[in-house]
């Protein structure tokens, strides 16, 4: 067997594309990566419902017959759309927003104070995630009436 020429490339790594529903399943992202992903998911969320945002605005405070139309919406519901379904979305968006603004407040922070470690990564998104998860709760439960 002969030695390689001392002139010869090192080998370079071979990088594969991955096989998404065999590999993707099995990986385990980290807790700021979901808060990171759900952060990009609360801005399209809010994005899209964007006509629906401009709705509730202009409809709760055009009128007093407007608002009235608008809490009938929320109560009875519209079409064959059930009152609690329109409360689901109002509900989806008081999420979106509140993680969206937490999450931001989240990367300011690190931003500004260089905070970039995996400690804190992982502690401020558990902080992220209950802080937006129990203010949701919080303001469902007055959304469908609980006090």
């Amino acid at each position: 067997m002969s030695a390689p020429a001392p002139h010869a490339r090192p080998q370079r790594p071979e990088f594969r594309n991955i096989h998404a529903l065999k590999d993707l399943p099995s990986y385990r992202l980290p807790l700021a990566g979901v808060v990171s992903i759900l952060h990009r998911v609360s801005g399209a969320l809010m994005f899209l419902l964007m006509p629906f945002i401009i709705w509730m605005f202009d409809t709760s405070i055009s009128s007093e017959i407007s608002y009235a139309r608008f809490t009938s919406v929320f109560n009875l519901g519209v079409g064959p759309l059930p009152g609690a379904l329109v409360k689901l979305v109002a509900l989806a968006l008081i999420w979106a927003f509140l993680h969206h603004l937490i999450a931001g407040l989240r990367h300011l922070w690190m931003d500004m104070r260089h905070a970039v470690s995996k400690e804190f990564g992982r502690s401020s998104a558990v902080w992220t995630l209950s802080l937006s998860v129990a203010l949701t709760l919080a303001l469902g439960a007055k959304l469908f009436g609980l006090y």
